[in-house]
């Protein structure tokens, strides 16, 4: 049934219980993974002030190591659990959309993501990417809070 799963990881704590999750659930269906990492255009990342102190150049190189850090970690994990593993990094994108776009791609049949939680206020200037997958992802999203 979920034979290929993609995992969302942002590096935060409740990712990586995300990570744990979909790994376990991948061993134990002996699916194969595809973690995710997607980083915001540099335009909503910095504005202002900010933009000319932090160049569009040294903000793609820092995203592209982070990635690449926190991609590894989900491989780590993967490979102690002896789940095949494939990682990519999606620059320049909402994490939302990258997201749905890399499942419909890689032709995943499960979504594995993280969910704050946040409400009211909160929610709103901050928006929810999990519930942004699940409205308009095709595929099962199994939401980790």
């Amino acid at each position: 049934m979920f034979a290929h799963i993609l995992i969302a990881a942002d590096g935060t704590e409740l990712s990586d219980k995300a990570v744990q999750e979909g790994v376990a659930l991948a061993k134990l269906l002996g699916a194969k993974l595809t973690a995710i990492h997607v980083t915001e255009p540099w335009t909503t990342a910095v504005s202002g002030e900010w933009a000319v102190a932090f160049p569009v150049k040294e903000y793609e190189e820092v995203s592209a190591a982070n990635a690449k850090r926190i991609l590894a970690k989900v491989a780590d994990e993967a490979a102690r659990a002896g789940v095949s593993c494939e990682t990519m990094h999606v620059p320049d994108q909402f994490a939302a959309e990258g997201i749905v776009e890399a499942a419909e791609a890689r032709g995943c049949h499960l979504i594995v993501m993280a969910s704050h939680g946040r409400r009211g206020f909160a929610r709103f200037l901050l928006g929810s990417q999990a519930n942004r997958v699940l409205t308009q992802s095709a595929v099962p999203v199994l939401i980790i809070k």
